[in-house]
């Protein structure tokens, strides 16, 4: 460096300029040099190294090299060699000037902060792209953590910026800032408890991206699209976006229907209303006919005087046990439940093939169907409330009758 000064000097002095204007000749020589050399290093990386990392992660098996060594990222990490550079050489060409040498170290190095900034940006952008491509991640709620990295490097920027501005320690204006933790606290609160809740959500798998779930608090009631720092973003099935911070679905209850799709079944849990004068002894004759139709066996015959809703009870669970729609493995089970003042309930609890909203209702359709339609086979009926074409019907019957008696 002295070397290439004192040559600098030299040529100066041809010229029998005074030391006054020696010294900004040499300074502009010396910062068009550091000018020169910094778009020297910047064109080498941008088509030297970049192409070379490139064509690496493309010869690469795996695919996240891909997206970390694109143009994006490598160009951003490019803006990092000129205030690296300037903070070198600025010092030799400003020797003697240390005012304004202090000037431009500290602008130089809040655009270093500034531009290492943008490059953590673009990584945290990046990684959720590759996350979001990758099987396992895919289903995890990292958006929120990649945010909340980059909410927390923005932080530590400011503060360095502030320290370089103020030319102070970064670690006497966190000492500073103690004194506001609680205010600091406050304004970020969403955010800490966001990213906590985040972290509870991730860690015990109680949300994914693409969940349906039910949160009728909130008026939520469809599958989950995002899940941010701040929000998690749920499409009902009407189409509205319902938003609820992550902190309350850590400390309120939420239903998830994932385990649903996992285990390949979805529930049917509906009861028939039997009507119950319809509730009787089976004939000598319907025995019959039960054991021709083979809804009823010997041993069933050995219990003595049956029952035409424990007949109707035993062909129902034995329709499920062969019905194309009805998952086989899974608990099936017809079963009565307390009378009520509508009629006795027999409920149906089993569990269709086919998940799919749409799939699950035509199956249960059919198979409800298919019952109601069998029950005067066995001389049952469902319970219905009388309407008011009903009353009207019965006072015209009423009526009728008199009009019979008196003719």
């Amino acid at each position: 460096m002295d070397w290439l000064e004192n040559e600098i000097e030299r040529f100066f002095l041809r010229f029998e300029w005074s030391q006054m204007e020696i010294e900004w000749g040499k300074r502009v020589v010396w910062l068009l040099i550091i000018w020169l050399l910094t778009l020297l290093l910047a064109k080498i990386f941008r088509h030297f190294f970049i192409p070379v990392l490139q064509k690496i992660s493309h010869r690469t098996k795996i695919q996240w090299d891909d997206h970390l060594f694109k143009d994006e990222v490598l160009h951003k990490a490019a803006r990092i060699i000129p205030p690296v550079v300037w903070y070198l050489f600025l010092p030799v060409a400003f020797k003697g000037e240390p005012y304004f040498l202090d000037i431009c170290l500290r602008i130089t190095q809040i655009y270093l902060i500034i531009v290492s900034l943008m490059l953590i940006n673009t990584v945290m952008g990046t990684l959720y792209k590759i996350s979001s491509m990758n099987e396992t991640l895919r289903s995890r709620p990292l958006k929120g953590v990649y945010q909340m990295v980059v909410l927390i490097s923005g932080c530590i920027g400011v503060i360095l910026i502030i320290s370089v501005l103020l030319g102070k320690n970064a670690t006497t204006i966190l000492a500073g800032l103690g004194a506001s933790a609680a205010i600091l606290m406050l304004i970020f609160k969403d955010s800490i408890l966001g990213l906590v809740a985040g972290v509870q959500l991730s860690a015990n798998d109680m949300l994914r991206p693409g969940d349906w779930i039910t949160m009728s608090k909130y008026g939520a009631d469809g599958y989950v699209t995002e899940v941010t720092l701040t929000t998690v973003k749920i499409q009902n099935f009407d189409k509205t976006i319902t938003t609820i911070p992550p902190y309350a679905l850590v400390s309120d209850s939420f239903q998830n229907w994932r385990g649903m799709y996992d285990c390949g079944g979805r529930r049917i849990k509906r009861s028939l209303l039997i009507d119950a004068p319809s509730v009787r002894f089976c004939t000598a004759e319907e025995c019959r006919h039960f054991k021709e139709q083979h809804w009823i066996d010997e041993t069933d015959e050995a219990k003595g005087r049956l029952v035409n809703l424990y007949v109707y009870r035993k062909y129902v669970l034995n329709y499920l046990k062969n019905s194309p729609y009805i998952h086989a493995e899974m608990l099936q089970m017809v079963r009565m439940m307390q009378p009520t003042a509508e009629g006795i309930p027999l409920e149906v609890y089993c569990f269709t093939r086919d998940t799919n909203w749409i799939c699950y209702e035509n199956s249960q359709g059919e198979i409800f169907d298919h019952l109601l339609a069998m029950l005067p086979e066995f001389g049952l009926r469902i319970y219905q409330r009388p309407s008011g074409l009903d009353i009207q019907d019965i006072k015209l019957s009423n009526i009728c009758s008199d009009s019979s008696m008196k003719s």
